[in-house]
């Protein structure tokens, strides 16, 4: 009598469907977006805005354009003085400012206009000219002022409370008419 063995059939491997293995992935990647979504909580530190150039012109590559006025005003609204500003509302200009400038008349400077208040901090680096720098909240207040900030400094010259605006002038200016926090501007553009 024979014994009949018994073949045992080894497992075959199952080929993967490669439009299932696309679904899958695709559908771990839509979970770790959604995940990535929910959680994303933005950070209450103040992200400083400073000044750098988009490119490096010499000093006295650029003239002053009158955009606008900003007039200062007590905190009674008493008229104080006036110049005249460029605007500096987007990043482009915000970025450059009043870089490479080797002269600015006493009766001018630059307003630069962000969308409402928060911390902001500002450097000279690249910035020929002494300045002071004037933070104005979105009630149109001074809330900080810089006086006579060192040329090509890259120290940070921040507001001390949430400021909206910021007006740059000649270093000396606000000792000169008497600006202090407290004090409101009231600007119009041309």
């Amino acid at each position: 009598m024979s014994k009949k063995h018994k073949q045992v059939q080894a497992p075959q491997p199952q080929k993967k469907n490669p439009k299932s293995i696309a679904a899958v992935a695709g559908t771990v990647l839509l979970i770790l977006a959604l995940i990535a979504v929910l959680t994303y909580q933005p950070s209450n530190k103040p992200v400083p805005i400073t000044q750098t150039p988009p490119t490096n012109p010499q000093p006295g590559a650029y003239e002053f354009v009158k955009q606008g006025e900003v007039r200062f005003q007590t905190a009674k609204q008493d008229f104080i003085t006036a110049i005249d500003v460029e605007l500096a509302q987007d990043e482009s200009k915000r970025q450059l400012g009043l870089m490479y400038r080797d002269k600015l008349a006493e009766n001018q400077g630059m307003l630069f206009i962000f969308e409402g208040d928060e911390d902001r901090s500002f450097w000279m680096k690249n910035t020929v000219l002494s300045l002071d720098m004037i933070f104005v909240n979105g009630k149109n207040q001074i809330v900080t002022i810089h006086k006579n900030t060192t040329p090509y400094s890259e120290q940070s010259y921040a507001s001390t409370k949430p400021a909206q605006y910021v007006v740059e002038v000649n270093a000396g200016y606000t000792d000169k008419h008497k600006i202090s926090v407290g004090d409101h501007v009231a600007w119009n553009r041309f």
